[in-house]
């Protein structure tokens, strides 16, 4: 995936549609780390069955890129750096991978929604962001578990 283009640069495209962002700190964030998987998480999302998502810490600290918190305001780009989402963190932790519970991985809403299924493709995401990073997953790696509100849903390109 590409570089996420700039806060600027999005809110510029967004005011094209009308849509301001409420007060708060803005980020931009982008969900999976390979088109279809990124599809299918805008998804989740838009269908109101995905209300979370999971980082590695490991994996931000590599990339010098700031890490959420309650409050911050994201604008979800897709795979292809186009604004699909407008979202707001409800709550923001880290906690070791092994630590995440049934509920959170409910909330995330991946899968059948288990904490099995979560674990089961976590790993092997996680899996992948270490080896990019030259870090070995472990079951306590850091993970920062956001769970968020969705504020607006953006038409895609070719509905606008």
């Amino acid at each position: 995936m590409q570089p996420l283009p700039s806060i600027e640069t999005l809110i510029a495209r967004l005011a094209v549609h009308g849509i301001k962002l409420p007060q708060g700190p803005v980020r931009v964030d982008g969900y999976g780390n390979t088109a279809e998987l990124s599809t299918e998480l805008l998804n989740l999302i838009k269908s109101g069955r995905k209300r979370a998502g999971t980082g590695l810490l490991w994996a931000y600290e590599h990339d010098r890129e700031p890490i959420a918190a309650t409050g911050d305001i994201e604008i979800v780009v897709d795979h292809r750096n186009q604004p699909a989402l407008i979202t707001r963190i409800v709550t923001s932790e880290i906690v070791a991978f092994n630590e995440v519970n049934a509920e959170y991985a409910a909330i995330e809403g991946e899968g059948d929604g288990s904490l099995e299924y979560w674990r089961k493709g976590h790993w092997n995401f996680f899996s992948r962001e270490c080896r990019r990073i030259g870090r070995e997953p472990t079951e306590t790696m850091p993970v920062i578990c956001n769970v968020f509100e969705v504020l607006h849903v953006l038409p895609l390109p070719s509905e606008a």
